[in-house]
């Protein structure tokens, strides 16, 4: 998770720690998963995407853009794809080079995006994704 949750939820904050973890178990029982949200901010990340995708551990890939200011509560300032910061493309480009092919997921928690009409938040993701992702 980003660092900013280590004082409360996790401390283990880049793919390079969750993997040196996730190694002392066979694959087929531990993988993780890759979460823009939580991984944007890190400069080894391409590499630690490469590296799990050589140790077949990628088990998901989750799409998030970072927004600033955050909201209280961090955990549901999951920004819209695209509102943010996070080259959303280029970490998908490097899953794709590593070898992922399972499904991507949009994980976007967010009271003010939820508030909204459930079918036009759900064509704006589309929209975005396609924009942003693909």
């Amino acid at each position: 998770l980003h660092p900013m949750y280590a004082s409360d939820r996790c401390v283990v904050s880049t793919l390079a720690q969750a993997l040196d973890l996730a190694e002392r178990f066979p694959v087929e029982q531990v993988g993780l998963v890759v979460d823009t949200y939580h991984l944007w901010w890190d400069d080894t990340a391409a590499d630690g995407i490469a590296r799990a995708g050589r140790a077949g551990r990628i088990a998901s890939f989750q799409v998030a853009d970072w927004v600033t200011p955050l909201p209280e509560g961090v955990l549901l300032g999951r920004g819209q794809l695209g509102d943010g910061s996070v080259d959303l493309r280029r970490f998908r480009e490097l899953v794709d080079a590593a070898g992922y092919d399972g499904p991507i997921e949009a994980e976007i928690f967010n009271p003010s995006l939820w508030a909204r009409d459930g079918k036009e938040v759900l064509a704006e993701t589309v929209e975005r994704y396609r924009a942003h992702v693909l």
